[in-house]
């Protein structure tokens, strides 16, 4: 028995962003020791250089003595050096990994919401969620999630480091510190709205382009291509007024928190140099000397440096947050896809339904409580009104939905799906015929285009099977795509071939055509489950199915 899918938990972005980085976990953590090394190795080496300084200026000790702690400075140079080559490779290979697994479970999702929840949405915009908004992922963990850890950890080393050396200036940076975040916090609040505002923004520009594009004929047609071209304008003049805001907001954070360093390093310095001075005689300053105070001057900025480099990269938090909320909103969609194969059934039946229940995920039922047989080599037309449940009976069968509540068994899961609008890409002929059945050679090609009624027109072509095609079919009238779809029907071995209104909109010639076709499958002994409002159609049926009042009933001749 398969019933609908329970909703699963609702992820937030910042949930879902924290599951990611847990994945890589390894490679993160690998990174942010890297940094804290660096800076460790940075720190040495300010406090070795000062001490060089001390010992030449004050000391008067000669070149030739200090020869080791040259060799030293260098290699700590070279090791700081390899540190932050380490840190870049882990960080950027993690990010790589974590948007590659992104992508997967988004397709993955697609996959398992099927082609009926794809139609309600625009394909432009899901491009560019799969694209650039995964995209947009790459700086949060490539620079923000190592920094955030590394501004944990460093500034408390450096300041041990200049405690040990003076404790009135570790006082000034510790009071100073705080005051850096918090206004960081406050600033990001605003960029992280201005982000999401920008994400929808594009989204809805790409959805709009490829409108356009897809209809610039009818546009043509009815004179409406100055007034499209003023839409897409404005469209694009308001991501442009949006990505600007977001800069300004980026610029406003960084320079909040070099104002503050600043001050900081500034307040220092006049410490510093007072107390070398002598006009300081309170606590360590009477004693400071050159070695000291040339190196907590030195390791002051440096204290500041991972709260700059993460104000740097605090906007791309604010980008991966925004991209995530519109991710996520596809990962919490509750699939409409059964998530497993319908159970393989050993009996006459071809197809069978037990008390099935048919609607859409967080509404009522269309179809209640459908009990169908369907036996290989039948003709089963559904009649109804638009709207009483055909196409999502044919949906049902097809495995593009999973049922409410019942049962689905089917003894093959090879099915054959013929729309009033077929599927086509751009690529050739043998291309969309290909996909129907991969394997195909070019013999079998020429004969589903013949058996279709395309023989003339294929001998016609210069170029034959390797004729390109535009997407949906450009080059093609409507009753040749339509026969393109028959000929990749015939190619297929599905014994069960489902048909939503597939004479409609036809000339009188191609609606012969189609209906012959589906003489021809039922003699070949296949099954056909016909949505349709022709009289033609009902005439070659055997049995007969009316959807109405959200039941199915059968027909009696």
């Amino acid at each position: 028995m398969r019933s609908a899918p329970p909703s699963p938990a609702t992820l937030t972005p910042r949930q879902w962003l924290k599951q990611l980085a847990l994945a890589e976990k390894k490679r993160l953590s690998g990174a942010a020791v890297c940094g804290v090394l660096a800076g460790a190795s940075t720190t040495g080496l300010l406090v070795g250089l000062a001490w060089l300084v001390d010992q030449i200026l004050v000391h008067a000790r000669p070149l030739s003595g200090l020869s080791s702690i040259f060799l030293m400075l260098l290699a700590l140079v070279g090791l700081r050096a390899a540190l932050q080559w380490g840190q870049e490779v882990l960080a950027f290979e993690a990010s790589l990994r974590i948007r590659q697994r992104v992508r997967t479970s988004l397709l993955d999702k697609l996959a398992t919401l099927g082609p009926l929840w794809l139609t309600h949405h625009q394909s432009g915009a899901l491009a560019t969620q799969l694209v650039e908004h995964v995209d947009a992922l790459e700086g949060y963990f490539a620079r923000f999630h190592p920094q955030l850890r590394i501004v944990l950890i460093l500034p408390l080393l450096i300041a041990a480091v200049v405690g040990a050396l003076d404790y009135v200036v570790v006082i000034f940076l510790l009071l100073s510190a705080p005051l850096i975040p918090l206004f960081m916090a406050l600033v990001g609040m605003g960029a992280e709205r201005m982000n999401r505002e920008q994400f929808s923004a594009v989204s809805r520009l790409s959805a709009h382009f490829v409108d356009r594009v897809r209809g610039m004929s009818t546009l043509q047609l009815f004179g409406r291509t100055a007034k499209a071209r003023r839409d897409v304008w404005y469209a694009t003049d308001e991501y442009r007024r949006l990505s600007m805001k977001t800069l300004r907001l980026a610029f406003l954070s960084s320079a909040v928190l070099e104002f503050f360093a600043s001050v900081a390093i500034a307040v220092v310095a006049m410490y510093v140099g007072f107390g070398l001075l002598g006009y300081l005689d309170f606590g360590p300053a009477a004693s400071l000397s050159l070695f000291s105070g040339l190196a907590v001057l030195l390791l002051a900025p440096e204290f500041f440096q991972p709260l700059r480099t993460l104000s740097q990269h605090y906007h791309d938090r604010a980008t991966a947050l925004g991209a995530a909320e519109s991710l996520v909103f596809i990962l919490n969609e509750p699939d409409w896809m059964p998530q497993t194969h319908v159970v393989p059934r050993h009996d006459p039946a071809l197809c069978e339904l037990k008390g099935v229940s048919v609607g859409y995920p967080q509404r009522d039922a269309i179809l209640s409580h459908v009990d169908l047989a369907i036996a290989q080599g039948d003709i089963l037309a559904l009649t109804g009104a638009s709207g009483s449940g055909k196409s999502s009976l044919l949906a049902l069968l097809a495995g593009f939905m999973a049922p409410q509540e019942g049962a689905l068994y089917r003894r093959s899961d090879q099915i054959a799906w013929l729309d009033q609008s077929p599927c086509l890409i751009q690529g050739s002929l043998a291309e969309n015929l290909r996909l129907a059945n991969p394997e195909a050679g070019e013999r079998a090609l020429l004969d589903a285009l013949a058996r279709a009624g395309l023989g003339e027109l294929l001998t016609a072509l210069p170029q034959g099977l390797e004729t390109p095609l535009g997407e949906r079919g450009v080059g093609l009238s409507g009753g040749q795509a339509q026969r393109l779809a028959l000929a990749r029907v015939y190619l297929s071995a599905a014994p069960l071939v489902l048909l939503d209104e597939p004479t409609s909109n036809l000339d009188a010639a191609t609606e012969a055509l189609v209906i012959d076709a589906l003489k021809a499958w039922a003699r070949d002994g296949r099954t056909l489950v016909i949505a349709t409002h022709h009289p033609q159609v009902l005439t070659i049926a055997t049995r007969h199915l009316h959807c109405d009042g959200g039941r199915v009933l059968e027909v009696t001749p």
